[in-house]
């Protein structure tokens, strides 16, 4: 059965990551592992009936403790904000790098079942995002690559090592690259809010 699984949200403190954690909860998943390198405190949602861990999943160790005993591995682990912070902390989100390495490495180490990563609409090229009339995006308008410096190249890269455990490995990884997600929870003030958040919050100033 699907929901005796055990699963681990790597990322579970943040935004996409609690609403996530808070999902498979309800589809009533027994056993839910949840992991991320803030204080719990600084969680935006925190459920206390799964397995909180706080852990700095660029250390190597770190995500063998991480991802021991589970099947299926989400991960929505990174350094990120909006366009302000990524473009003004490029080596600080290509760290990120380290994250889905080590996750790729114990996920081979353990016989993961299933390794889900979390990309971003920046791996396609600047050039394609310029103007609102532009046509719709496509998976392939990522090639020839010249993604979003810094936090884009990052996570080409990490997409391309996903695809590459699959082809050698045999690790069924999938991946998604969000668009300028927002909502409940989201952040919407400090310096990492996306752009919709960002608007949201000075609409309700300005009234």
């Amino acid at each position: 059965m699907e929901q005796e699984k055990k699963i681990i949200v790597c990322g579970a403190g943040g935004f996409i990551g609690g609403h996530l954690v808070a999902d498979l909860r309800r589809q009533g998943y027994k056993y839910i592992r949840a992991v991320d390198i803030k204080p719990m405190n600084d969680w935006y949602q925190l459920f206390h009936d799964v397995d909180n861990r706080v852990l700095d999943l660029k250390l190597r160790d770190a995500c063998d403790t991480a991802l021991n005993g589970c099947q299926v591995v989400y991960n929505l682990a990174a350094d990120m904000g909006g366009m302000g912070f990524i473009e003004n902390n490029k080596a600080l989100c290509m760290l990120s790098v380290l994250i889905n390495t080590h996750l790729l490495q114990s996920s081979l180490r353990f016989g993961v079942e299933k390794f889900f990563y979390a990309s971003s609409a920046c791996v396609y090229a600047a050039d394609k995002q310029t103007r609102p009339d532009i046509t719709a995006l496509k998976e392939k308008d990522a090639y020839p690559a010249m993604p979003e410096d810094g936090y884009g190249w990052e996570k080409l890269f990490s997409e391309r090592m996903c695809r590459h455990f699959r082809e050698d490995f045999g690790v069924h990884t999938r991946v998604a690259r969000y668009h300028n997600v927002y909502g409940p929870y989201g952040t919407f003030e400090g310096g990492r809010e996306k752009a919709p958040a960002a608007i949201c919050r000075k609409v309700i100033h300005a009234i």
